[in-house]
């Protein structure tokens, strides 16, 4: 007996969970209007089924994954919300978005008046790959029922806890992992400025080479990404909510996100670029 899956959207992340629930012989469909060639190629690679609308979308459907840039979450479940309302059967709804569990209760109270059951989630982790799964963290009251996807290629694990748990250890998580590429790039492009960036790695390759390896490994990589970053960091400053002096570090480091975006996009790139300034203390 097979299920089927609705998926939005078709970026990395969101083709591969895609392709691995289609590979283990799950029904899986998504929608292309106004989508990019290469979310349309992504999606057939991953052997992702194109449908019609929304209605057609989540019609028969046994589960909703929405995997998109976080600042599209609540957009999408009011876009979706009238096809849910119409449906006598209706997916669970999972929200696997990096949002804050303040943004995560918002879309589930957008999903509230369809009916539809919510869960929360969240993915640590890249996009599956042969011999890789990141992990998918669900929360909420009907979280039970969607254990059913570690059986179709998932690393599904289910958190004891209500909406914004799992969105809550997304932003716990992604705060430290991404949050060290920002206090690294910073003080790189800091000791670059004054001409000690070479003793400055010699340095931290000597007493911290766990530090090192990390910095040298992420930094580089981060460079396409960092646009998308810059919601992600913003929902982590919401996850703190009235404690300023966190909601302010992660407020700033989206702006140093941001800065290293447009360094990214700079064509031709400046004399004072971010990037190639990073690159060059990497020795890149």
């Amino acid at each position: 007996m097979s299920i089927t899956v609705a998926i939005v959207a078709q970026g990395m992340m969101g083709a591969g969970v895609g392709k691995r629930l289609h590979e283990s012989g799950a029904q899986v469909r998504t929608l292309l209007g106004g989508r990019s060639a290469a979310s349309a190629e992504r999606a057939r690679d991953a052997g992702m089924q194109p449908m019609a609308d929304e209605r057609a979308l989540l019609e028969g459907a046994d589960f909703f994954l929405a995997i998109l840039p976080p600042g599209e979450a609540e957009s999408l479940a009011r876009r979706l919300a009238p096809a849910l309302s119409a449906l006598a059967k209706k997916p669970i709804y999972v929200d696997c978005n990096a949002v804050s569990p303040q943004t995560a209760e918002r879309v589930a109270a957008a999903v509230a008046p369809t009916g539809a059951l919510f869960v929360d989630g969240g993915i640590i982790g890249g996009p599956p790959r042969p011999g890789y799964s990141p992990h998918i963290y669900a929360s909420g009251a009907a979280v039970a029922q969607t254990r059913v996807l570690r059986d179709w290629g998932l690393d599904w694990r289910t958190i004891d806890g209500p909406i914004g748990a799992a969105s809550g250890l997304k932003m716990s998580y992604a705060g430290i992992t991404k949050g060290i590429t920002a206090l690294g790039s910073a003080m790189m492009l800091g000791a670059a400025r004054f001409g000690c960036a070479e003793a400055f790695l010699a340095e931290l390759s000597d007493s911290q080479p766990q530090i090192f390896k990390y910095l040298s490994a992420s930094i580089p990589r981060m460079y396409d990404k960092a646009y998308r970053w810059v919601a992600e960091m913003e929902e982590i400053a919401d996850f703190h909510g009235a404690y300023r002096p966190a909601a302010d570090i992660y407020a700033a480091i989206a702006r140093h996100y941001a800065a290293l975006a447009a360094a990214e996009a700079e064509t031709p790139p400046g004399p004072d670029n971010l990037v190639q300034t990073l690159d060059r203390v990497l020795g890149r």
